[in-house]
């Protein structure tokens, strides 16, 4: 089975769908509200992964039980380093429940933000056409 560590790197945008539960709830720096369910938090992965330039993972904490892991990573945006870490809440069956994504230093996170506002209606239509296609 693939990690979803290994799905990012690879950039396999069909393991990380497949690794999210359906009511998955996303919390993003760049929007004020959490958005809810797969179709939503697969659109908002892709337009990062569009966003961010030599995304790579630095390391890896997560706790006994297996059920809470943190990814903390690096990548490029408008020339200025970003650091964050994707938080992550897995269920008993291994799919993602939460997924809250943490970024600095602010310059950079303003980047980001920049980047990912000029992508959100598509982000959105990508969502409502998945839901729309049952996925």
């Amino acid at each position: 089975m693939v990690t979803f560590r290994e799905a990012v790197e690879a950039r396999d945008l069909d393991a990380i769908e497949a690794m999210l539960a359906d009511g998955v709830v996303f919390r993003s720096p760049i929007v004020f509200k959490p958005y809810a369910g797969k179709a939503y938090t697969s659109a908002f992965l892709r337009a990062v992964l569009e966003v961010f330039e030599g995304f790579h993972y630095v390391r890896e904490i997560g706790d006994a039980n297996g059920l809470d892991h943190v990814l903390v990573f690096e990548a490029t945006v408008e020339g200025l380093t970003l650091t964050g870490c994707d938080v992550l809440q897995y269920d008993a069956e291994g799919k993602i429940t939460d997924f809250m994504v943490l970024v600095r230093p602010l310059r950079a996170t303003q980047g980001f933000q920049r980047q990912m506002a000029a992508k959100i209606d598509q982000i959105e239509a990508q969502a409502e056409a998945a839901m729309k296609a049952g996925r």
